[in-house]
């Protein structure tokens, strides 16, 4: 089951949203807390709101105050209304909603039966409802609920595909400017990055370079970007584009705003901590002795992770990109123990272990025939060996002949 989090300031567009599914006979109201219906049993888009307004303070500081949900359980779980409603209740419970007024709206307009859960994030004080990791533990409580309910569970690449930012830039499929325009415009509306650097490395997993130009028009400073496409192995191919061809949500004044907001999302939400814990937890395990194996355990917890070498392999740079919190972090921001010298200190030594445990098997033995082992002590080929050998037994035969 994927769940799919949006947050806005429009309650009346959220529930008209829903309402016209039902008035289509495409949807229905399955379940509402604190929601007071009417006399004859339907509910009203104007008696609704009225009813969310009741419990917001007046003077609230939180902007977006709407909550939108949409459950989204496996094709293949044929789920009843009533099935569909307590895993709405239990969803909203376990992240921390339960006692907030919200709504429960069934979709039927598509084959894939799902539920829309619209409430509002602050309680009856005012004061906000926690959304630290909220998307993180939304993905653990949609787990929860599957093996409770025996639903298949969401695939990874079926949860990537909700994401429409995460594919790459194909050059040899065309209309280049308009994949870079998309990617990229998904990508800065939806990730946390705290530098230029930071946002190149985000953008260099979907195969699209960017650079800023920087000089003067009619006296006056001139700060710009331009963007390309690149292949898998960070070639460029085709020409740049500059970013006002591509909307000034993706130009230099817009990157700026959104490192700033980074910088306080950051700060705010306590990202760090739980990228460390991830890391750590992953370096602790003896089995993470190669960048392979520790890129490889890092993306099957979705996190990406860019290791920047020099010509003799030696690391200089590293950013990680956590998709389920959406932020990019070079290393270094998550203290000495995450820096590039770290790693570059930790895997150059496994690997030289790993060296000299190959070397040490590949060492002959000689034979001490008079103690009847093997010894690595001194290095025999194997016809010096041979040869050892041969003068032992010629010196026990010239003892039997002395005493014959």
């Amino acid at each position: 089951m994927i769940a799919k989090i949006n947050v806005g300031n429009s309650l009346y567009g959220a529930l008209s949203y829903n309402q016209e599914k039902v008035n289509e006979k495409k949807g229905k109201v399955l379940y509402t807390n604190k929601i007071i219906e009417n006399t004859e049993g339907n509910f009203n888009i104007h008696d609704c709101v009225e009813c969310f307004n009741r419990h917001i303070p007046e003077g609230i500081r939180t902007k977006k105050n709407v909550i939108h949900i949409s459950l989204n359980p496996d094709p293949r779980d044929n789920l009843s209304n009533e099935q569909l409603s307590m895993i709405a209740q239990e969803y909203m419970e376990k992240l921390g909603y339960g006692n907030q007024p919200y709504m429960v709206f069934k979709h039927e307009d598509i084959d894939r039966h799902h539920v829309h859960i619209v409430s509002i994030r602050t309680d009856e004080t005012g004061k906000k409802i926690n959304d630290r990791f909220e998307y993180i533990r939304s993905q653990k409580i949609t787990r929860e609920l599957e093996q409770k309910y025996g639903l298949h569970p969401a695939a990874e690449k079926k949860q990537k595909s909700e994401r429409p930012e995460l594919h790459r830039v194909n050059y040899k499929t065309g209309d280049i400017k308009h994949q870079i325009a998309n990617t990229v415009k998904a990508l800065v509306s939806s990730y946390h990055f705290q530098s230029f650097m930071e946002y190149k490395a985000l953008l260099s997993i979907y195969n699209i370079q960017t650079e800023e130009v920087k000089g003067e028009i009619n006296g006056k400073p001139y700060n710009g970007i331009v963007y390309s496409t690149t292949n898998d192995k960070g070639e460029k191919q085709g020409n740049p584009f500059k970013s006002s061809s591509l909307g000034k949500s993706v130009g230099y004044a817009a990157i700026q705003r959104r490192i700033e907001k980074s910088n306080k999302f950051i700060k705010s939400d306590n990202i760090k901590e739980h990228l460390r814990n991830v890391i750590s937890e992953i370096l602790s395990n003896t089995r993470t002795r190669t960048l392979k194996k520790f890129e490889k355990e890092l993306k099957r917890r979705g996190i990406d992770v860019l290791f920047r070498q020099n010509d003799n392999g030696r690391i200089y740079g590293v950013t990680f990109i956590d998709h389920n919190t959406r932020t990019v972090l070079n290393g270094s921001r998550l203290g000495k123990e995450f820096s590039a010298n770290s790693f570059q200190k930790r895997f150059s030594s496994n690997q030289l272990k790993q060296q000299e445990n190959k070397l040490s098997l590949d060492i002959p033995m000689k034979f001490d025939i008079t103690a009847g082992l093997f010894s690595s002590s001194s290095v025999h080929s194997p016809e010096t060996l041979g040869n050892d050998i041969y003068s032992v037994d010629q010196r026990r035969r010239r003892r039997k002949k002395r005493k014959l």
